[in-house]
């Protein structure tokens, strides 16, 4: 079966911070999310975009 992930671009990731504390993310490649260690948030990345609505977030304390 194919790998259906689309990479992000490397320049987008190094000025993206998280909404909610404005503080830096780390990219989970296997999951395709961008995490916020502080906000415990995971932002999904959909088709290569980032979705950056805490609405929109997985909350890492669910897990």
């Amino acid at each position: 079966m194919p790998d259906t992930r689309t990479e992000v671009d490397p320049k987008l990731l190094e000025i993206l911070v998280c909404p909610v504390t404005k503080t830096t993310l780390r990219y989970d490649r296997e999951r395709q999310e961008l995490i916020s260690d502080k906000a415990r948030l995971a932002y999904p990345i959909r088709d290569g975009i980032p979705i950056m609505l805490s609405d929109e977030a997985r909350n890492l304390d669910d897990e």
